[in-house]
């Protein structure tokens, strides 16, 4: 049972004891599920602190875990707005270059908020203190933003990546999973894992946007880490030092590929259970 896998993996984190857990989640359907294996830890005995900013779709108190929250400068109509316009467009029809330029829009108009909210925890000093202070055994967080693993590398603890992808590709760079374009499918392709001469080019060509989009999202970060940590360093640095990647892939969805053994596949979408009407 995926469930059962994933509190087997975190459980680990103290034989003896309970293990103390920071949380460091991405708001929306990422925190559902990442919410779900929280629960059944806290059952198992661990301290579980998550932080999180005080504007959030999802992020709420509950009595399983402790919440740090922390202000952001913008407020919860920009936020809702935000997530709507962002979930419009990913349903949106069109050519390859009209879902490359929306692509290209949503990521614009979501990376500042997301970047401000990221500064906005890192530079926080009253917060920062107590989390040195408080000797967490491991980061729990979704590497969607790299903001938990440059916690994780301040604090000098292992990390667990709990996540369904990351821009460009980026998790399997950062785990050095073969990833060629002769083989693995592009996003918005339509292509196989069987492919013509022509298809891998045209997987070839496809996968050129990625580079620029993957740029434009993730040099800040890049930029913020190296402040923070006082040392250069890139987001495919950090998320190297991921100890465990459990990945939602789910090759009903998803096109087999090589993986490396410290990934984890647990299963596809799993936002939240509710009873279907009739």
């Amino acid at each position: 049972h995926v469930m059962a896998t994933l509190v087997l993996l975190l459980s680990m984190l103290s034989l003896a004891a309970g293990g103390k857990l920071l949380v460091v989640p991405v708001d929306g359907s990422h925190w559902l599920s990442m919410r779900e294996v929280l629960d059944s830890l806290k059952e198992k005995g661990h301290e579980i602190v998550v932080v999180a900013p005080e504007i959030s779709l999802y992020i709420k108190p509950t009595k399983n875990f402790v919440m740090k929250m922390y202000p952001v400068p913008f407020t919860q109509e920009e936020l809702d707005y935000t997530f709507w316009r962002t979930s419009q467009d990913v349903f949106a029809e069109g050519s390859f270059l009209e879902r490359i330029v929306k692509t290209y829009e949503g990521v614009k108009n979501t990376s500042a908020m997301f970047l401000s909210t990221c500064t906005h925890l890192l530079y926080n000093k009253e917060l920062v203190r107590y989390l040195e202070e408080s000797k967490f055994d491991a980061v729990f967080t979704d590497p969607l933003l790299p903001c938990g693993q440059i916690l994780a590398e301040h604090l000098s603890v292992p990390s667990v990546l709990f996540l369904q992808q990351i821009p460009c590709g980026l998790e399997f760079e950062a785990t050095q999973c073969p990833n060629p374009p002769s083989y693995v499918p592009r996003v918005f392709t339509d292509l196989t894992d069987h492919m013509n001469f022509f298809q891998r080019v045209k997987n070839l060509i496809f996968d050129i946007p990625n580079y620029f989009l993957c740029d434009f999202f993730f040099q800040p970060y890049a930029k913020l880490a190296s402040e923070f940590l006082q040392r250069d360093v890139t987001v495919p640095d950090l998320l190297r030092q991921g100890s465990i990647w459990l990945m939602r892939l789910d090759f009903v969805l998803d096109y087999p590929r090589p993986l490396m053994p410290n990934i984890v596949v647990i299963g596809g979408v799993n936002c939240a259970h509710k009873e279907l009407t009739q």
